[in-house]
Order: structure tokens, then sequence, then C-alpha cells
């Protein structure tokens, strides 16, 4: 088995770098922070407000965040987190249309790293005949250029790499915004991420504080996992060699079924391995029955439970009883705890963990976690076609 704590084999298997950008999510969030905060300030972010009504720009009853995959998972992580809002409703959309219920008080968010997501720009598309609220969140590309066309405002992702490395730029532009839009209640004290409606204040000063200490948190992760802490201190390392050679699934609830969903396509995407997730409490209505057969399974699954203890009682009993019923099954599991104390900073921890073990599986894997070349040849075989 290839040895994780010898400094050559990153330099062998990882030659475009993802070890530079998985270093980097801390300081990513903290710059993406400060860039959005900017762009509030600019004619761009002014007119937007001007086109949809200045004061009842605030007006709005649902957002629609278009994207797919890593473009996605910021939308995902904000419905989640929003959840207990009554308004705006969020919805995440992966398709080439959109949702039928988009009105005047609705705000499309068009979320494309590349610029160049062709089920991003067909939404975007449909959206300019309707009279909606827009935003786009691109590095550039044709969803860029149409945007600008339009007069609809764009935040320019200013950070190089795979979509799925830029996580800092596709959710921490989203929180803010709802933040700017006084759609978070100002608690400066309380120590869980409020999200409700409030419509009075624009701004939220608990925002920048929780925003900064979850990158403290992972500031402090990042001395855990790092490639430089060897494997018997190092969990993600750990946790990888476990991974290795098993089809994965991962376990999440509540704030954390979206950061389930991103460890799933990190192994995907980093790893090149098969890799799945589920929900509670759906799965203890179907997927603990199929732990029998084949019986051979047992042996070649792993399944990683995220937990957090902000769930629900119900819901982290339900962890407990899954557990004991994997362990008669005989299939390999754990269960993980967050870090943090409010929403916000126990699901970026895990996601932050899920990455590490991702790219560490990569390397023992023998295998570059940069390049997506399966997606690259999908995308050459959809442009022979007819669109």
């Amino acid at each position: 088995m290839i040895d994780l704590d010898k400094p050559e084999i990153y330099r062998q298997y990882d030659p475009s770098g993802m070890l530079i950008h998985l270093r980097n999510l801390p300081q990513q969030c903290r710059e993406a922070w400060q860039k959005v905060n900017e762009f509030f300030t600019t004619r761009s972010f002014a007119s937007l407000r001007m086109t949809a009504g200045g004061s009842d720009f605030v007006d709005i009853n649902k957002i629609v965040i278009c994207g797919m995959g890593g473009s996605a998972i910021g939308g995902d992580l904000l419905r989640s987190l929003a959840s207990n809002l009554s308004k705006p409703i969020i919805f995440v959309h992966r398709g080439y249309d959109l949702p039928a219920f988009v009105d005047s008080k609705t705000l499309v968010i068009a979320s494309s790293y590349s610029g160049n997501t062709e089920e991003t720009l067909s939404a975007f598309t449909r959206a300019l005949d309707i009279n909606c609220k827009k935003l786009v969140l691109t590095t550039g590309g044709k969803l860029k250029n149409l945007a600008q066309e339009n007069g609809v405002a764009v935040f320019t992702i200013d950070y190089h790499g795979q979509p799925r490395a830029a996580l800092g730029y596709s959710f921490i532009p989203l929180l803010a915004l709802l933040g700017k839009l006084g759609l978070l209640e100002d608690k400066s004290a309380a120590p869980t991420l409020s999200l409700r409606a409030k419509r009075s204040n624009l701004t939220t000063p608990a925002l920048p504080t929780l925003v900064e200490g979850m990158t403290q948190t992972l500031d402090a992760l990042l001395g855990e996992l790092a490639e430089t802490v060897s494997t018997s201190l190092n969990p993600a390392k750990q946790l990888a060699r476990k991974l290795l050679g098993k089809v994965i699934i991962i376990y999440g609830a509540g704030v954390l079924s979206p950061v389930a969903r991103r460890w799933k396509s990190q192994f995907n995407e980093n790893s090149k391995a098969w890799a799945f997730y589920e929900t509670f409490s759906e799965l203890n209505h179907n997927a603990v029955v199929g732990y029998e057969f084949p019986r051979e399974m047992a042996n070649k699954a792993y399944i990683v439970l995220l937990r957090s203890p902000s769930l629900p009682p119900r819901i982290l009993a339900r962890y407990q009883i899954t557990s004991e019923i994997l362990e008669k099954a005989g299939v390999g599991h754990e269960i993980i705890d967050s870090q943090g104390e409010n929403s916000l900073t126990q699901m970026m921890s895990l996601i932050f963990l899920g990455d590490w073990v991702s790219y560490y599986l990569a390397m023992l894997y023998q295998t570059d976690p940069m390049p997506v070349k399966m997606i690259d040849y999908l995308k050459g075989r959809l442009s022979e076609t007819e669109p």
C-alpha cells in the first residue's frame, strides 16, 4: 500500500496541484467573503436592485439556484441552512429548463464556474424571457457574456481551478447575499446561524463573525488533516486507508444531507471511485432492508455516517440504531462527528474532512485527483450532437 507519509507521492500523483486547493479553502472562503461584499457596493449590484424595483428588491419569496456539479453544491448548502426560513423558499435546480413557478418575486441565480455549462445556460436563457430577478455567478464564458448583454449583474469568480475546488466562491456569495437582502436575523450573540426573514435590516453583524469563526475552525483542522501530519495522527489518512477497495456510501441528515452529497461527488471526481449517498430518516425506510444481498457486498462496502450534535434527538437515535444494524450485517462503517457550535461550521468542518479523505484515497489509488476525463469525454460527445 502507498505510504501517505512520504512527500514524494504527492509530487508523483498530484502533478496538477489539487493539494494547493485543499490547503487554500479557509483562505478562499475569506477572500470570497471580502469580494462579495465589495460587489455589493458596485454599480452592477445597484442596477440589479433598480431593475428589481428598488426597495422592493427584498420582496422575494423564492430563490432558484441553477447549477450543476461543483457549481450547484453551494446552493445545496444554502438551502439546507435556510430550511427554517419562512421566506424565501430556496430551490436548487439542476436541468435545462426552469420550474414553472418562477415569477416576479423569484430571484434566479445562474451559477456556473466555467460559464459554459449547457444546462445552466439553457435555464438562464429561459429566465431572460420571464419577469423575474436575476443574478449570475461565474468566471466568464458564454454565461457572463449573455448576462452582460442583457443587463444582468454578474459576480465574477476570481479563482482558478476545478469547479469543485472553488466551493468558497459557489457558497459564500450566496450566504452573503441573503444577509445583504435582510433575510438573516441579526443575533450577534447567538451560537447558531439564525436564518429568518428580517426585512428592516440590510446588514447582519453576526454573519461576518460566524464566517470568520468557521474559517478559523478550518485553519485548526488543517493542522490535523494536512499531508505533513503522519497517518497515526491524521484522521483523513486513516479513513482513506479503510475506504481503499470499497464501495463507499455516505449517510447524512438535516443540514448534513448536502454534505453527504459533497462527500459522494468528491470520491467520484477526486478518487475516481464508486460512491453513493443516502439521507436519514428515509434510508431507515428502505436501505436498511437491503444489507442482506448479495452477501459478498458486506465485505466490499463501507458506510460513513456524518453526524452533528445539533440534529434532532430522534434522528440521533436513528444513527445509533442504524449502526447496530450495520454491525449485525457485518458491514464496515463508522460515525464521524462534526466540529463547531453552529450549523455553518459543522457543515464546513465535515466538508473539509471529506475533501482531504477523497484526496488521500486518490493517492492510494495512484491517480491524479485533478482531471475528470470521463466528464470531458461526455462533453465532447455531446458537442457532436444536435443541441
